[in-house]
């Protein structure tokens, strides 16, 4: 049996939102979470109208909670009501802080909720200057600034779609994506640094304009005030805006207006450009924030991203609670090991969430925090990939006993989480600790039936959701749309997670369905064989794939070393030990080779698919989603694995 490593109080619990929720709705079962999202589950009309409320959602809620359509992803909710997204977000006037900045350089910045309205105000009235319409997109290649969520509200104000890319993006990746969307506006900045390195975005913008012919003028931030930026044939941001008008007016838009578009990480194919609605993301992160992170007014709020992942748009939707958001731009560990926690101590975070890559970096660096005070953060966030469960107790062993640490998943698709943390129930290693409330989920064997505890499954959604996507942009006949998520199950959303559910109500994610391995027929989730990998002392980090031999599958281990270690056998022994005893023989690997690098995304998940396709000789068309893709390069032809 798992033990549990941190049980909320009977204070905590009782205190909550979610107990308040409870006391809301009537709700009679005292703190049994599992109780409460199955009254969730069954009663999705009564739920979602209640929250509504609950969250004191601005706007016109109307009468049809719920309109039902035999087809999953046409089933509408709130189909008439109408809200401001920008108008839910901008509620405070006050001199506190609404967003803080720093710059891994050392520059700081921050603006309060009355800076923040006049300034989304005043450039919502210069689009209109421009004859922006409802349903225009503007495009922003921008670093995370305080000036990127202006932008973004004053689109959503207006009910312009927003489509942002952090500037780590080549050229092509760039294109890649905004092409599809046609935007009319694009907004940047003059530069960013990461690592240590300041790097110009304006030399990459005109070859952006050659190839999408949609934008007609281009907005430039100075990524410092205190340097003057030199622009040729685009506009300065700061003098748009001392030069503008207040437009106080917030139109409200029904439910499902498209607020923004994500995309797919697009490593195998043009990305799937993923349009969201802005009710929609509104009341699915107010619900995640308040009642699963237990998030109320005047709380900090700080995530390790990039404009590129969806843990912005996520972050953002944080300041709807009243809390104030903190923004990093930079490297995660530059100029040191603990910017982010120094940063999290110096503002007093109460919500840090960073990805699992980072908690394991952390570990592998053997940190400790006894230096920092702490003790401000109540929850800490992890998602990205499956935070295993060595790392769950390295948290609560070298950064802080007494707090809320919840591993996340869910995904761009849903721009939010299908599991999640609670307050009602304990944290276990390796866990998830349960669903997202009001949303349907379970875990299918192959022929679509529930799995039982501990057994592996797929990740599906029994009944539709709000934060389901509007559309895909460009797909009008829906066809992408229902590939992607309908083609495994009868209209039952397939998420393309597998995963086992514990006899504690959590979950625990093995990795991307996709990515699975099955040597002889056995389908095994490549986290399993992480969790083992990356908690031996001279491995720094591992990626696993399949390879088609022998009309089967062997499993292919590469490994990152500490200090660059030279990889003998002995050490090979070592790993295929460890895996098969505390896996199984079948999760032990053919071939382990160590390579200079691990291939990841933009948003630091490694790149799996891309490797399996490189080994097994097969065409990788897109590397522009790929952070390092020269390191690639390494796995062509490599002459252990021919056949």
């Amino acid at each position: 049996m798992n033990t549990s490593l941190w049980k909320p109080s009977n204070q905590k619990k009782e205190d909550s939102l979610l107990r308040d929720f409870s006391k809301f709705i009537n709700f009679k079962t005292s703190n049994n979470f599992k109780d409460l999202w199955k009254w969730s589950i069954e009663n999705p009309q009564i739920f979602w109208s209640k929250f509504w409320d609950y969250s004191k959602i601005i706007g016109e809620k109307g009468k049809e909670t719920i309109l039902k359509d035999k087809v999953f992803n046409k089933t509408k909710f709130f189909s008439d009501s109408r809200l401001n997204y920008s108008e839910n977000i901008l509620k405070k006037r006050s001199d506190l802080d609404a967003i803080g900045f720093l710059s891994e350089s050392g520059y700081e910045e921050n603006i309060t909720w009355s800076d923040l309205y006049n300034k989304v105000c005043k450039l919502s009235a210069y689009f209109k200057t421009l004859n922006l319409k409802k349903g225009d997109r503007v495009a922003a290649y921008v670093p995370n600034k305080i000036e990127s969520v202006v932008s973004f509200l004053a689109c959503a104000k207006n009910g312009i779609i927003w489509s942002s890319c952090s500037p780590d993006f080549g050229v092509q990746g760039v294109v890649d994506r905004f092409k599809q969307i046609e935007p009319k506006i694009l907004i940047t900045s003059d530069h960013y640094f990461y690592n240590g390195k300041k790097i110009n975005i304006l030399e990459k913008v005109n070859k952006v304009l050659e190839e999408i012919t949609s934008i007609k003028e281009v907005l430039v931030f100075s990524y410092n005030k205190k340097e003057k930026l030199n622009l040729d044939n685009f506009k300065d941001f700061d003098e748009v805006l001392n030069q503008s008008e207040l437009d106080e007016t917030f139109e409200r838009f029904e439910f499902n207006h498209p607020i923004y578009i994500l995309y797919s990480s697009g490593t195998t194919g043009k990305p799937k450009c993923i349009t969201h609605g802005a009710g929609n993301v509104l009341i699915e992160h107010n619900k995640e924030f308040m009642l699963h992170c237990d998030i109320r007014d005047n709380e900090r709020l700080f995530y390790y991203t990039t404009t590129g992942w969806m843990m912005w748009n996520w972050l953002v939707g944080g300041l709807a609670t009243g809390s104030t958001i903190y923004l990093f731009d930079g490297a995660p560990a530059y100029p040191t090991t603990d910017v982010l926690l120094q940063y999290c101590q110096n503002k007093k975070i109460n919500l840090f969430g960073v990805s699992a890559k980072y908690i394991d970096h952390l570990k592998n660096e053997n940190f400790k925090a006894k230096n920092l005070d702490l003790s401000s953060i109540k929850i800490i966030t992890s998602t990205g990939s499956p935070l295993v469960a060595e790392s769950f107790e390295y948290v609560y062993n070298n950064l802080k006993k007494d707090v809320h640490l919840t591993s996340i998943a869910g995904g761009t698709d849903l721009v939010g989480c299908l599991v999640l943390g609670n307050l009602f129930s304990d944290v276990y290693k390796g866990e998830i600790q349960g669903q997202s409330l009001g949303i349907d989920v379970d875990v299918f064997t192959d022929s679509g039936k529930s799995t039982k505890d501990n057994e592996k499954g797929e990740l599906v959604v029994k009944q539709p959701f709000p934060s389901m996507p509007v559309k895909f942009w460009g797909d009008d006949d829906g066809k992408k749309y229902h590939e992607a998520y309908f083609t495994r199950f009868e209209n039952i959303w397939h998420h393309g997670d597998f995963v086992a559910r514990t006899s504690n109500n959590g979950f625990i994610v093995s990795g991307r369905s996709d990515a699975t391995l099955n040597p002889g027929g056995v389908r095994i989730g490549t986290s399993e064989i992480y969790q083992q990998v990356e908690n031996i002392d001279f491995i720094t980090e591992g990626l696993v794939v399949g390879q088609n031999y022998n009309d089967d599958v062997r499993i292919v281990l590469f490994v990152t070393t500490k200090n660059d270690e030279d990889l003998d056998d002995e050490k090979i022994k070592l790993v295929k030990t460890r895996i098969r005893k505390n896996c199984s023989p079948k999760h032990v690997p053919a071939i382990i080779i160590k390579v200079p690098e691990i291939p990841r995304t933009k948003s630091g998940k490694i790149v799996e698919l891309a490797v399996r396709k490189l080994i097994n000789g097969e065409e990788l068309n897109n590397k522009e989603a790929i952070a390092n893709p020269e390191s690639l390069d390494f796995f062509k032809n490599l002459s252990q694995l021919k056949i």
